[in-house]
C-alpha cells in the first residue's frame, strides 16, 4: 500500500484524518480507508507509537502484506490534535496492541491520545470492530453513551458503561462504531457525511 494523493478538489479538502495503526490490521480495511478519504480530498496520516524510532514496519493479519508508519501519536499534543477532523481505531489486533502500558498502573499512550480527543467534540472518534478495546481502561470515555461492536466486545463495552446496540453502524455525536471490519464502508461514508456537514450548510 503505497501513498495515496488526497483529490485537491474534494469535498473534504484541507481536512486531515488520523488512523492509529499497529501489526495485526486489517489489509483491505486500511487499504479501503486510504483510497476512499483520499478521494474526497481529505490527507489521511497513519499514527502508532514508535518507541523512538523514525517508523515502523508493521504487517497485517491476513496477508502479511507489510505497512510502515511514520507518524508519531505520542507527538500529538493537544495543539497538534487541532489539526485532526478525525481519528480513527481500525479493526484486527490493532486496538489490542495499542493499549499495552509498561505500567499497569499508568494508561497507554494510545488511549492517552483519546482522551485527549474526547474532550475535543469537533474531532470525530470512530472504531470499527474491536477497536473499543482501547478504552477499556477509561470506561468513564463510553458511559451511557451507544455503540455498536463486534459481539466478541459487547460484554466488554457493556462492562464499561456503554448502551450497546445490536446494530452495524451507531452515529452519537462526535462517536461513530460500526460492528465488523465488513462495515469499514459504512464507517468510512459516516465519517465522510458527518465532517462535509458544515461545508453543505454553509453553501
Amino acid at each position: 500500500m503505497g501513498i495515496v494523493k488526497p483529490l485537491p478538489t474534494g469535498r473534504l479538502a484541507g481536512k486531515r484524518l488520523g488512523i492509529l495503526l499497529e501489526s495485526g490490521y486489517v489489509e483491505e480495511e486500511i487499504a479501503y480507508y486510504q483510497r476512499r478519504f483520499a478521494e474526497d480530498g481529505a490527507e489521511v496520516t497513519l499514527l502508532t507509537r514508535l518507541w523512538g524510532l523514525s517508523s515502523i514496519t508493521f504487517t497485517g493479519q491476513g496477508h502479511q502484506a507489510p505497512l510502515t508508519v511514520e507518524g508519531d501519536l505520542e507527538a500529538v499534543d493537544f495543539h497538534e490534535l487541532l489539526q485532526y477532523s478525525a481519528l480513527i481505531v481500525p479493526s484486527g489486533q490493532v486496538a489490542e496492541r495499542l493499549r499495552y502500558s509498561e505500567d499497569v498502573e499508568q494508561i497507554s499512550p494510545a488511549l492517552e491520545l483519546l482522551r485527549r480527543a474526547f474532550r475535543v467534540p469537533s474531532v470525530l472518534k470512530a472504531f470499527s470492530c474491536h477497536g473499543l478495546q482501547l478504552l477499556s481502561a477509561a470506561p468513564e470515555l463510553l458511559r451511557d453513551r451507544p455503540v455498536t461492536c463486534h459481539n466478541n466486545v459487547a460484554g466488554d463495552v457493556r462492562n464499561m458503561g456503554a448502551v450497546y446496540l445490536n446494530q452495524d453502524l451507531v452515529v452519537d455525536r462526535d462517536l461513530i462504531t460500526s460492528r465488523t471490519v465488513e462495515h469499514c464502508h459504512l464507517l468510512a461514508r459516516t465519517v465522510i457525511e458527518r465532517l462535509d456537514i458544515p461545508a453543505r450548510a454553509a453553501a
